[in-house]
């Protein structure tokens, strides 16, 4: 099946009532990892509603996004308890390691780094949020294993039987 029939399924199982518009933006966004324009577009045909609400509603939740990302979102935490611990050295090493010059995604779209000021785990400092998982006590050191728990198995080549 298509992206675009995928997308115009969510978007044609949900009635139109407004109630609805949140949810299924946030399947699009778990579908896509990101809002397409013409995905916005066609939800504003779908629910009747001027375009410039939903992209309002696309743009006041953090947790959407307008702009491709990568299948894993890597949140690090730079609030207090993570920096004195760390956090800014470990938000490097990640960049050095998928090859960023700043947060944000992979070439790859494996990955979208994004430093967060806190996400609650204090005592757990310095801490990453992969996705929904939640690493603790990072090190520089544990950086590298990390990111391999995420990364894409590449393809082995089947080898030929003469």
């Amino acid at each position: 099946m298509s992206e675009t029939m995928q997308l115009d399924e969510i978007i044609n199982t949900s009635s139109n009532h407004p109630e609805n518009l949140i949810p299924v933006l946030q399947q699009i966004q778990a579908k896509r990892h990101y809002l397409p324009e013409a995905a916005l577009r066609s939800v504003a045909r779908h629910f009747q509603i001027p375009l410039n609400q939903v992209f309002h509603v696309a743009t006041f939740y953090n947790c959407f996004s307008l702009e491709p990302v990568g299948e894993h979102l890597v949140q690090v935490c730079l609030g207090t308890a993570c920096h004195v611990r760390g956090a800014a050295r470990v938000l490097d090493r990640l960049l050095r390691e998928l090859k960023l010059p700043a947060p944000g995604t992979s070439q790859d779209f494996q990955f979208t780094v994004q430093p967060v000021r806190c996400v609650g785990c204090c005592a757990l400092a310095p801490v990453v949020r992969v996705d929904s998982n939640t690493h603790s006590h990072l090190t520089q050191a544990k950086v590298r294993g990390l990111l391999k728990k995420y990364q894409r198995k590449e393809a082995v080549p089947a080898t030929v039987v003469a």
